[in-house]
């Protein structure tokens, strides 16, 4: 793992927005799956997942999500369902309310919050499948009072018997009824033009590859997204007290994830840099995923030497990563002066792994640097406002002349006189006809 001071770094990370021919492909998809519905839907998951499906055959049965519990361990469900109930716990504490408050001329001005109708979720399953994923999607939608959740998976490629059981599971236990094995561009095209078996939804949340990238970055307006995720990162702020074995494991553990992952450690000690390139590389050796882990640490992973945690705090705040850990002394002294990070693990037992499954926050967080000025998904994710304005007489007359200069300042006149022929039947102004 290579070893660089602070000004040999550079800090600016390019957003992979996919070559060309990819975005071309996935407008192709986009396009067609818009004009031919399941025609196309189908036709595309035979292509590129080697699944031949029919319109009847899209949509997992109940008997599917049962039969899925036979294939997994008691422990696993056991598991899923723990993690479950620490992430909704911890997103009931973002639920917002309606409010209204009264003005002394009589007037009410309030927001009224509703959840949205229909909203659809990815759930990847290429590389891997991740049951999690199903869960941080799902349950803070259910949180916010989303009535119709609809997921879409990959099926694998041994026919409709293909999606992964944990999966399956996963979503039994979250309460998900409506799932489709559907993956990739087509999928996300499917979710927002609908097809004659697919309603469309109001808004696609979870990650995915490339092509599930661009295909939401194609079809946003059309409807909404959560982001436009790039590959995961994991940047560690860590002094020289810090164990250098955790540091090395707590960045393996993102590099696993895809041959673009981004791996830095960012610490003021030459030793301890030193000491954890040993150890990542002893690690390596020992890393089922080996291959993927080595291409995204030669390729992607830094150790950058600052002079102090101050300098790293600095350099942190540019990076905006998506996983943020503080291995220092006294990490708690230091987390007000991190302003750009997706999320932020304080201390040594707070591995990523632990908020990747387990203590409650969700996994699906901002990448490639977009944490300076966007935030994980949550319940407001899937909420949308409404302003309420009940405006009485007596604020009328009140504010009516201000408004119409306001108005007219712009140079819209049919504003003004929609306060004017008001104004002028309570009898405080004459009529303006633009004589």
């Amino acid at each position: 793992m290579k070893i660089v001071p602070v000004e040999k770094f550079n800090l600016q990370r390019e957003v992979d927005y996919g070559t060309p021919e990819q975005n071309e492909a996935v407008k192709t998809i986009v396009r067609d799956i818009k004009a031919e519905g399941d025609a196309a839907l189908l036709r595309y998951t035979e292509q590129h997942d080697r699944t031949r499906l029919t319109a009847d055959t899209l949509r997992v049965t109940a008997e599917e999500l049962q039969e899925a519990y036979q294939h997994v361990e008691p422990s696993f469900v056991k598991a899923i369902a723990a993690a479950a109930n620490n992430i909704r716990a911890f997103h009931m504490r973002e639920k917002r309310n309606s409010w209204m408050d009264l003005q002394s001329d009589g007037s009410i001005l309030g927001q009224i919050i509703r959840p949205l109708k229909r909203v659809g979720v990815y759930v990847p399953g290429g590389k891997a499948a991740y049951p999690s994923s199903v869960l941080m999607n799902v349950i803070p939608a259910q949180v916010a009072g989303v009535p119709e959740i609809v997921m879409m998976t990959p099926p694998g490629t041994n026919g409709q018997e293909g999606i992964d059981p944990h999966i399956l599971v996963a979503a039994a236990e979250a309460g998900v009824h409506e799932i489709y094995r559907v993956g990739g561009a087509q999928a996300i095209a499917a979710l927002a033009y609908g097809t004659e078996t697919i309603a469309p939804v109001d808004k696609i949340c979870g990650p995915g590859n490339i092509y599930v990238a661009l295909a939401k970055r194609e079809v946003y307006g059309a409807v909404d997204i959560d982001s436009i995720a790039g590959p995961s990162e994991i940047v560690v702020l860590a002094d020289e007290k810090a164990n250098p074995v955790y540091v090395a494991a707590d960045l393996l553990s993102q590099a696993e994830h895809d041959e673009m992952a981004s791996a830095i450690l960012v610490t003021p000690s030459q030793a301890f840099a030193e000491a954890v390139a040993a150890e990542v590389t002893r690690q390596l050796t020992l890393l089922p995923r080996q291959k993927i882990a080595t291409s995204s640490i030669v390729n992607y992973g830094a150790i950058i030497v600052v002079e102090s945690i101050e300098e790293g705090i600095s350099v942190v705040n540019r990076l905006a990563p998506e996983h943020l850990e503080m291995m220092v002394e006294d990490p708690m002294s230091y987390v007000s002066k991190i302003e750009n990070a997706g999320a932020i693990f304080l201390g040594p037992y707070s591995s990523e792994p632990v908020g990747d499954y387990f203590a409650g926050p969700n996994h699906i967080i901002p990448t490639n640097g977009t944490a300076r000025f966007s935030s994980p998904v949550d319940v407001d994710d899937f909420i949308k406002k409404s302003s309420m304005i009940y405006y009485s007489k007596e604020a009328l007359l009140e504010n009516g002349a201000t408004i119409m200069e306001l108005a007219r300042h712009e140079g819209l006149e049919g504003h003004a006189r929609a306060i004017e022929v008001r104004l002028q039947q309570e009898g405080k102004v004459e009529i303006n006809n633009g004589q």
